[in-house]
């Protein structure tokens, strides 16, 4: 570690940088960003939660519990697709002054064609979980920032290859399941598409360097100097 990441690991040593996964998945496909976070001066903390069998109301409050119980001047968020909807539905019940910054990634903020699609085949809402529907079943422009003083920042995808593909009619550009489009959020900070899949973002670098830009300055490097972005390793 030279001298610049010495002074970047010191900076963010009151930190603490939560993680949020998405449907079917564990905390541990955080694994990669964690680790990453880390060697940039971050403590990072790995949040779990039911994504079939609790319903979205009842992951933002654990989500909050998680918050108020974690020890840190600054707290940060980082949540992958429907990770990152607890964490909207979150910030809209709580004010913890510690919120800092949050990113989302390939989160379907105003609606999800792929999603509703899949429902409306017999059996498949159960498999979608409680999460999920419970988010279909409200209004497409319910997730808003206006009671949040959190800067938040979008990260979308623009690699067609997914799940999504095998659904006709799905709009482009599109991250292979969360089109462009549904990753707009009104009132968040900065926003940015990476040439990446919905299940690419969590194991790729430049990924990486993005969160790790947006969460140090609140703004994402939208400029091609790749040494302006934080070195990942």
């Amino acid at each position: 570690m030279d001298q610049q990441e010495v002074a970047s690991a010191e900076g963010h040593a009151d930190e603490v940088v939560i993680l949020v996964h998405g449907l079917w998945t564990p905390a541990a496909v955080f694994l990669l960003h964690s680790r990453w976070l880390e060697r940039l001066g971050y403590r990072t903390l790995r949040f779990g939660y039911h994504s079939v069998r609790a319903t979205l109301s009842e992951n933002a409050a654990e989500l909050q519990i998680c918050v108020a119980e974690t020890n840190a001047e600054s707290i940060h968020l980082v949540g992958h697709s429907l990770g990152g909807l607890i964490i909207l539905d979150m910030l809209a019940q709580t004010s913890d002054p510690r919120l800092r910054r949050a990113v989302l990634l390939g989160t379907p903020c105003s609606d999800s064609y792929a999603a509703r699609r899949l429902s409306s085949v017999w059996g498949l809402s159960t498999l979608l979980g409680q999460s999920t529907m419970e988010w279909l079943s409200r209004s497409p422009d319910a997730t808003t920032l206006q009671r949040s003083t959190v800067e938040v920042g979008v990260l979308a995808g623009t690699r067609s290859v997914g799940l999504g593909r095998v659904l006709a009619g799905l709009p482009t550009p599109n991250d292979g399941l969360v089109t462009l489009a549904e990753t707009r959020l009104p009132g968040a900070i900065d926003f940015i598409d990476l040439p990446l899949a919905h299940s690419e973002m969590l194991i790729s670098r430049r990924c990486a360097a993005q969160i790790a830009r947006f969460l140090a300055s609140g703004r994402f490097m939208h400029a091609a100097d790749p040494e302006k972005l934080p070195r990942i390793e």
